[in-house]
């Protein structure tokens, strides 16, 4: 979850009023922040703000914070506003971006007066979005330029990887792909283009270079300081929806600070569009439905001042709440999110905890019970239970294990993209511990009973998660007789039968891979691995392997 600094002087200022430190632990809730650390440095206290909610990149400075609470304790109340100014600023969008980095949106910031605190939230709040929220500037990079020093219009367009520029920091020239290779940035991000025929840059009308999206901006534009009183912000990235989000966060941060926003047209070939929009967005929930989840005696007219207090228009019409909200958040996705919002404004702190009074007794799942069973036979056979992470990524799904890529459940905005979705199925989690193990003794002979989760139309979550069990054997001498002696033994013992059928599989040795057949239903795969997977995963031992379904295999008594 982000971590950022904030400056107690600095947050009171926004908010317009003094606390206590200790009333500050309990105002950073309203943020769904918490306060991580206190110390203090030239005489400001500081603290350390730990949010809680990769949703909201609106709350991870202090402008967003000090707004939230300003809100949360009715200082302001309903749709936040910011006015846009038409500026007669315009970008092009060159056609040639379409397959490196195709849309870029921007914005014109005015009359902003910045110390060094108000500067350091600004480069925060940046680099957090794109470091969280941009998947580490793949999906969104932002940069920001003091505008006094470009001449307009603006090119966003390809370039030759030869062009040359004084990137940030530097006081030499350097060519696009020398800045990939000497400059900090360019080390860090430059996989993002590397590869591309040409390369991003952002260019005004006098040929001045203000940045390479998404590596590093320029020395002659990209450098703000506290004397800077116009910005321009250029946000880019593949997503024209997210990258809007992000423009938005940014430009209303700015905007707490007093700056005026200005809009610029930006002109692709087949489209042009006004940014920043700040349109509110819309959404409706029953009434009734909070009142019945919320736990608490809530009349319409509270709920309605409570979600007032969380930057919400409401109108109350035949028990819905119809709601309006500001365009720098994209979290409300169901009416759970609603929820969430009243109970924040109404005080998690406030709910008085009651005992439920349940006429039943509770007891252990039968399927839970039929899984620990299942656990215990396989420990029976010899082998070693490991618990593994159900987030993964796609490379470790499917390229790792040498299959095409397929669709899966994946995270909208992920921490790390090493953990950016779900997993489809278990066998890589187990090659990957193998992989984390191969300096232990061999033989290993690992199982896992775990959750795969994939994509189902039908449900109204759009998925299903379905409990599997899979084994891995690793050593100089491993067959795929050893591994199906396993599955024999398994499915004999939960009272089945089962037969092979030949398949093919990239993941597996052509010739030494069946499909798992119980009752005419494919239930699961067997074989031994392919060299190129093992390879893949750093693995010098050869590993047979087999994953089965749990589900069809359900009955009771278990054995």
């Amino acid at each position: 979850m982000p971590k950022f600094d904030v400056s107690k002087t600095d947050l009171e200022r926004l908010v317009g009023k003094t606390f206590s430190v200790e009333e500050w632990e309990d105002l950073f809730l309203y943020a769904k922040c918490e306060l991580d650390n206190v110390w203090e440095e030239n005489g400001q206290i500081y603290f350390k703000a730990d949010s809680k909610d990769t949703n909201r990149p609106d709350l991870w400075s202090a402008e967003g914070i000090a707004r939230q609470i300003r809100w949360a304790l009715g200082f302001q109340k309903g749709l936040p506003r910011y006015e846009i100014e038409k500026s007669d600023v315009t970008v092009y969008v060159d056609e040639k971006l379409k397959d490196i980095r195709p849309y870029g949106v921007y914005a014109i910031v005015e009359g902003l007066s910045l110390d060094e605190e108000a500067l350091k939230q600004m480069i925060n709040l940046q680099e957090k979005v794109a470091l969280t929220f941009g998947r580490r500037r793949r999906e969104v990079a932002i940069g920001i330029f003091d505008f006094d020093k470009v001449k307009p219009p603006i090119y966003y367009r390809a370039a030759e990887k030869t062009e040359k520029f004084i990137p940030l920091g530097f006081d030499e020239e350097l060519t696009l792909e020398e800045i990939l290779e000497k400059h900090e940035k360019g080390k860090e991000y430059g996989h993002l283009i590397k590869d591309k025929p040409y390369y991003p840059l952002l260019v005004d009308s006098q040929g001045n270079i203000l940045s390479m999206p998404p590596i590093i901006n320029s020395e002659l534009t990209g450098r703000v300081t506290t004397e800077t009183k116009n910005v321009f912000v250029d946000v880019t990235g593949w997503d024209l929806k997210k990258i809007m989000l992000a423009l938005n966060v940014v430009v209303t941060a700015l905007a707490e600070r007093g700056g005026k926003i200005n809009s610029v047209k930006v002109v692709y070939k087949d489209f042009e569009i006004e940014t920043p929009d700040l349109t509110p967005k819309t959404f409706e929930v029953e009434l009734d439905y909070i009142k019945r989840l919320a736990g608490i005696e809530l009349s319409d007219v509270e709920i309605k001042d409570l979600l007032e207090r969380m930057f919400y228009e409401v109108e109350l019409v035949e028990g819905k709440a119809k709601l309006k909200y500001p365009a720098f958040r994209d979290d409300i996705m169901h009416a759970r999110d609603v929820l969430e919002d009243v109970l924040i404004a109404y005080g998690y702190n406030e709910i008085e905890p009651e005992e439920p009074k349940l006429a039943v007794q509770g007891r252990g799942d039968k399927f839970v019970g039929f899984e620990d069973a299942v656990r215990e036979l396989m420990i029976g056979f010899g082998l070693q239970e490991v618990m593994t992470f159900n987030l993964t990524n796609k490379e470790a799904q499917f390229a790792k294990m040498n299959i095409t890529e397929e669709d899966i459940v994946e995270i909208e905005n992920p921490i790390s993209l090493k953990w950016s979705a779900l997993r489809k199925w278990l066998i890589p989690s187990l090659l990957e511990f193998l992989s984390q193990n191969t300096h232990e003794e061999y033989p290993q002979k690992i199982f896992e009973v775990g959750k795969a989760t994939m994509i189902d139309e039908s449900r109204e979550t759009k998925t299903i998660s379905e409990s599997k069990l899979a084994v891995a054997i690793a050593h100089p001498r491993v067959t795929f007789t050893e591994v199906k002696e396993i599955l024999e033994s398994v499915i004999y013992h939960l009272g089945f039968k089962y037969e092979l059928k030949e398949t093919e599989h990239g993941s597996f040795i052509p010739g030494r891979v069946g499909k798992i057949i119980v009752n005419g239903q494919e239930i699961g795969i067997i074989g031994e691995i392919h060299p190129q997977v093992l390879e893949n995963w750093g693995i010098e031992m050869p590993v047979a392997a087999f994953e089965i379904f749990l589900g069809p295999l359900y009955s009771e008594p278990y054995f």
